[in-house]
């Protein structure tokens, strides 16, 4: 069973940027649908990005931050990052990786594993 344990975020000034990561343990991350996603009070899961791996990397993003989000993975370091930037206030909320070994799209509910969730804040 994979563990996942994010990291990287914190407050930034809007046009500024971030780089979450999320490490894996227990599993490797090139086996996994991995998927990011944001979630504000009161509000659902949000789909931000996902990436597979199939010989090389495939990376799907939400409208919303193609062209400002990247998603990468290292497989020496089993781990998955989400290059942000040009930040908004809108972009604030927790952060949360997944995994799933099946399927991997833009709907929360299809993965099966979580990491605690990250905080980033983007005022001025």
């Amino acid at each position: 069973q994979v563990q996942l344990v994010e990291s990287g975020g914190g407050m930034v000034q809007p046009g500024g940027s971030l780089r979450l990561s999320c490490a894996a343990s227990g599993g490797t991350v090139r086996t996994y649908y991995i998927g990011w996603f944001r979630q504000v009070p009161g509000k659902e899961r949000e789909f931000v990005a996902s990436i597979t791996y199939n010989a090389a990397y495939y990376a799907y993003y939400a409208d919303s931050v193609k062209g400002r989000f990247t998603i990468s993975g290292d497989n020496a370091k089993n781990t998955v990052y989400l290059q942000m930037n040009g930040l908004k206030p809108k972009d604030t909320a927790v952060y949360y990786c997944a995994a799933d070994p099946r399927v991997g799209n833009s709907n929360p509910a299809t993965y099966d594993y979580w990491g605690q969730g990250t905080q980033v804040t983007v005022s001025s």
